[in-house]
């Protein structure tokens, strides 16, 4: 995502409710409201040195989720680019849906869209069950959408990365892709920069 390395900090941070659901079998303990990562702006923070870095934190327990971790830290990291160079205001009320864009944009659209929605089946020594746990800010038919534009904007009639989507996403993605051959003249297409 070409953020600079030396004007950010990553830090983890531990998630006690994770804990609590291990002892405590039944406790949900409102699973849908958890930050899965921080952005913490440069100017926000009081360093005794002066240091002006970002912070991008990261729950402990995104680590046991490849998928769900890289969709977080593309996620923080366009804040980074957003909010951090100041392309965008925190306070405007769209941030996070187009910080979710972002990442499809800069080719990490596959993980997000990914973790939007995923279910979860799971067997322990306590309990069996299952999870529909979603990440982020956008309905699986919105990334389904953006791809599709991603795809249209590279030139790619066969998207050979399409094959990676969840199969929601990826029905999303192709019926997105079939409207946007069939109406281009309701789509913008985007000039190159520069």
């Amino acid at each position: 995502m070409r953020v600079d390395r030396s004007s950010i900090e990553l830090e983890i941070f531990q998630d006690e409710t994770e804990e609590l659901r291990e002892i405590l079998p039944h406790w949900s303990g409102g699973a849908g409201t958890r930050a899965a990562g921080l952005y913490v702006h440069a100017h926000e923070r009081e360093r005794a040195d002066d240091e002006r870095r970002m912070v991008v934190a990261i729950r402990s327990t995104m680590l046991k989720d490849p998928m769900s971790l890289v969709a977080t830290v593309a996620h923080e990291l366009g804040h980074v680019i957003l909010l951090g160079g100041k392309l965008m205001s925190p306070t405007t009320p769209d941030h996070e849906p187009m910080t979710d864009l972002l990442t499809v944009f800069l080719g990490l659209g596959i993980f997000v869209a990914n973790s939007a929605a995923r279910f979860k089946q799971y067997q322990d020594n306590r309990r069996i069950g299952w999870s529909l746990q979603s990440l982020g800010y956008l309905r699986e038919e919105v990334f389904g959408y953006a791809l599709a534009k991603f795809a249209s904007e590279r030139g790619e009639s066969n998207a050979e990365w399409a094959r990676h989507l969840s199969p929601n996403v990826r029905a999303d993605f192709k019926r997105s892709r079939r409207w946007l051959a069939k109406n281009p003249r309701y789509v913008a297409v985007a000039k190159p920069i520069g």
